[in-house]
This record gives C-alpha cells, structure tokens and sequence, in this order.
C-alpha cells in the first residue's frame, strides 16, 4: 500500500540521518575532521564560531527548500524536509549524550570510520527517495538531468568546501579529511547502486535450444535468444543471454561447455538484479555481495 511505502521510506531516511549524525558528532567533529557541501559549512561555523550545527543546518536549508519545492516535486520536497529536520535533530541529540569513542588520535581511523558511516546514512537517506537538503538537493537534480553519480556531485562540492576549510584546518587534517570524503562518495554510490549482484552470460553457440532448455530444466533460469552477425564469416548467430545469481556462474559455464565445449562464452558483472526469479520471485533470495 502507498501509505506503507511512505513510513518504510521514512523510517530509512531516520535510520540514514541517525547515522549520518553519529559519524558527524563522534569522528568528524571530535577529531576536527571538515566535510563538504552544507554540511561542510556547518562544521565550519561550528570550528571556528562555537555555533551548533544543528542549528546553522536548518538556517542555511530554507532558501534551499524552495529550490526543492519546485524542482523535487512535493513527495520529494516532504521527504527532503523529514531528512533536514531529523538530521539538525539528531545532530543536537548525539552532542548532549557524551560518547567518547577511543580511536587513540589516530586521523586515519577517524577518516575510514567517518566515511563508511556518514556514507552509508546518505546513502540510505538517496536510496529511499529523500535528502538532508543543501548540496544533497543538488545532487540529486545533477543525478536527474546530468546522469552525475551522486558520490561524483558530492566530492566535487565537498572538494569546494574543504579547500575553505582550510582557513582552520591544518595540512595533515585536511588530507584526513580527503580521504573521509573520498571514502564516503563510494559507500553513497554503493548503496545507492543497490545491494544485488548477479552474473550475466552471453553464450554463442549451435546449440544455444539446447543449452537454453538444459538451464530451464536444471537451474530454475529463463533466458533471451538475440539475434547476431559474425563480422570475419558474416553468418547469422543466435546469441543466448542469462542472468544467473554468482554463486550459479558454475553450474551455467558447465551445461554450456557440456552441451558444446566449442561454446563461446562470456560472463560478467551485473550490479543489480530486479524482476521475475530475482526481486519478483518469492521462491529466490535475493543477490546479495558476499
């Protein structure tokens, strides 16, 4: 149901500003790490003005929500202002529980840990169709009209903010602070990318109604016959094409060499898998890494 669908995505984009929140108070802003776009700005002033961010947060969004208004669409613009909200709200609440998480003043760590965590909360926060406004809106119209990765907008943006930044950053802090943004750009486009993986296969073959009807019969697969041409001998080929879940790649690569060991065979990665025997099919798990 629609009204399912919103609180399942609002949950997410909560559960992504709760950790997006953790990883700003207790790495970047307890070990003088800077971050970029809005975000970027409100450790800042935080740095160099005492101001919480939580607060500067929500000022420096509200031209910005008008920009979303007209350009996200309304059930965008409501989850971009669920996101800003709960993310100055959690920011103001991890800054009163003092949680002192040892890390022996090591910056590295601070930075893997940094990135992997506030990554991981905007990328659950993108995946389910929100924001946490400032640069995040503008990613999102880069993703929507330029086909910019969002991990590319944000470490162009980010890039903008640190080299400001540097006005109380040191040199060795601001490298840390390259490393945590470069971090976090892969975890966004990894968990917006999707968490499945599959395998896919082009097969060449005399016998691909064989093969077809062997993968079917023994593997639980579908596949799709396409039509080709050899360029060296210009004879029509029939070319079967798969997509089997990883841990299937050997059972497939065996039918096709067992039916025609002359087979020619291709496979390669897919980094998501969605519809029927994947996503649509209840008798199958879905893909995952690992």
């Amino acid at each position: 149901m629609e009204v399912n669908r919103h609180v399942k995505n609002i949950f997410f984009i909560l559960l992504g500003t709760a950790l997006m929140s953790f990883g700003l108070v207790y790495f970047n802003m307890e070990h003088q790490l800077a971050d970029g776009g809005v975000t970027g700005i409100t450790l800042l002033f935080f740095f160099l003005f005492t101001i919480n961010p939580a607060i500067t947060n929500i000022v420096i969004n509200i031209p910005l929500f008008f920009i979303g208004w007209r350009m996200l669409g309304r059930i965008p613009f409501y989850y971009t202002l669920v996101g800003t909200f709960s993310l100055s709200l959690f920011l103001d609440l991890f800054q009163r529980i003092h949680l002192h998480i040892f890390l022996g003043n090591d910056l590295m760590l601070a930075a893997l840990f940094a990135g992997a965590i506030v990554g991981t909360g905007l990328g659950l926060v993108f995946r389910f169709g929100g924001t946490t406004g400032g640069a995040d809106i503008i990613a999102k119209l880069c993703l929507r009209y330029f086909g910019w990765s969002i991990g590319r907008t944000f470490f162009v943006f980010d890039s903008c903010v640190i080299a400001i930044s540097l006005v109380y950053l040191d040199l060795r802090e601001a490298m840390y602070t390259i490393v945590y943004v470069f971090i976090a750009a892969k975890v966004i486009d990894f968990i917006q990318q999707g968490s499945y993986n599959a395998k896919a296969a082009f097969v060449i073959s005399e016998s691909i109604t064989e093969i077809s009807e062997a993968i079917l019969r023994e593997m639980g697969r579908g596949a799709t016959t396409l039509q080709g041409k050899g360029t060296f001998t210009g004879d029509e080929k029939e070319i079967l094409y798969c997509v089997v879940a990883r841990n299937e790649t050997v059972r497939l690569r065996n039918i096709v060499h067992r039916i025609d060991p002359h087979a020619f065979m291709t496979i390669h990665d897919v980094s998501e898998a969605a519809g029927e025997g994947f996503t649509l099919d209840d008798n199958k798990q879905p893909i995952r890494i690992g």
